[in-house]
């Protein structure tokens, strides 16, 4: 009998607070070191191992050192692209740990006489035949899906996994009720087990002619919801599963990293002095050392603004008493004397997609007008482009350039695939 450790949003680099980053790094370190003492033959990673295509080099270079650990260990590690980790029109770091043999990328295709063909790549210990689509950004992913040669991957025989970072329409979580999803049906039918990733939620799905369909939610963090959830103790790990020419069994293996608290104070109908007194007595008599800490605020203040609010001593307070970490949440707060208004969801590039879409005019583009939700998709890869920085040693000149000639490709590469 074989195992193999599924997981996915791992989303590394997510913060800029040294204590987060930590927490993030004993996360994965922790999967990791739970998937060589379960005797995974493989690990697979559904997608945004890492929050950025770039991210930073310690983060890297931390989460390098475990992977270079379960390698020595003879566990070869696969994955695709994420959401997050995906870049359009240059390399990630996905593709450079692929290429220095860290990992193996099995997002492998090609476009012959109008379909999209995925290659297959074979563990050598098991036989598994591993296939994937990687993510794109806001679910553009969705147009190969269409095209897939579903009968070729169909055809294949043995044990089969196929690897997405995609929400199946079927199966949306109520709360994620606005994201871009795909239909189930665009799937190739009879793989052993889809390994799912981008739904921070875990969950366990089936359909006909798709038996196993599987998302393990992140492992730790990667927005502000996710750090709430685990401060109130939700479990948070990735999957087992045994086979041999089918599916025996599918474990969900919760990690142990740290502890958290999590409390919600209501100061609606207040004012700032009474807010402020309710809220220095949130955690009275709790235990905070070493523990995740998470606080949200909610309410609309009778008198004052939400700023007035002693936030930063509480956060102060805690960390003086040994907190790893203090999350504050405060969005849900209001004032009778201004209105605020603030976007419901968590999740920036979903954010910045809505905003595009009330916002877009018309872009010319090959003589088409694109506006709405393909207005919104076109802007959100642009700015993907726009956000990076100089080069090591590049000029100004040269680097003004490659930010219009990589807009361009950006440009192209959308107006192809309409």
């Amino acid at each position: 009998m074989h195992r193999f450790a599924h997981m996915a949003d791992v989303h590394l680099g997510a913060h800029r607070e040294p204590s987060l980053q930590q927490m993030e790094i004993q996360a994965f370190a922790s999967a990791m070191d739970a998937s060589v003492e379960r005797g995974a033959d493989f690990i697979l990673i559904s997608g945004d191992l890492f929050h950025v295509g770039i991210p930073d080099l310690g983060v890297v270079n931390a989460s390098v050192s475990k992977m270079m650990e379960v390698r020595r260990a003879g566990i070869p590690i696969y994955a695709i692209y994420g959401s997050h980790d995906y870049t359009p029109t240059s390399t990630s770091i996905i593709d450079i740990l692929s290429t220095a043999r860290v990992l193996t990328n099995i997002s492998k295709w090609s476009v012959e006489e109008g379909k999209l063909r995925l290659g297959v790549t074979e563990d050598e210990r098991t036989g598994a035949k591993l296939a994937g689509i990687s993510a794109r950004k806001i679910g553009l992913e969705r147009k190969y899906y269409e095209i897939l040669d579903r009968e070729e991957l169909e055809r294949l025989g043995g044990f089969k996994v196929f690897a997405f970072h995609s929400g199946i329409t079927q199966f949306k979580p109520p709360s994620l009720a606005e994201m871009e999803t795909v239909d189930i049906s665009v799937f190739p039918k009879g793989f052993d087990y889809y390994a799912g990733g981008h739904i921070h939620q875990r969950g366990e799905y089936k359909a006909p002619g798709y038996q196993r369909i599987v998302y393990p939610g992140p492992l730790f963090t990667g927005y502000g919801k996710d750090v709430e959830l685990t401060a109130r103790g939700e479990k948070r790990g990735f999957y087992l599963v045994e086979f041999d020419d089918k599916v025996a069994s599918v474990e969900f293996v919760p990690l142990r990293t740290f502890g958290g608290v999590f409390r919600e104070v209501d100061v609606g109908g207040m004012n700032v002095a009474s807010a402020n007194a309710r809220v220095s007595r949130a955690f009275d008599g709790t235990e905070v050392k070493g523990t995740l800490v998470a606080f949200r605020v909610s309410g609309t203040l009778a008198g004052g603004r939400p700023s007035d609010l002693a936030i930063g001593e509480l956060r102060d307070s805690l960390m003086r008493r040994g907190a790893a970490h203090v999350y504050v949440n405060r969005a849900g707060v209001s004032s009778a004397e201004t209105a605020v208004s603030t976007p419901a969801s968590q999740d920036p590039a979903e954010i910045e997609n809505r905003l595009f879409e009330q916002q877009a005019r018309r872009v010319k583009v090959s003589q088409k007008r694109l506006e709405g939700k393909e207005g919104a998709r076109m802007a959100s890869e642009l700015l993907a482009v726009l956000r990076k920085g100089l080069k090591l040693e590049e000029q100004k000149k040269a680097y003004e350039s490659r930010m219009v000639r990589e807009g361009l490709v950006t440009l192209q590469l959308e107006e192809e695939k309409k």
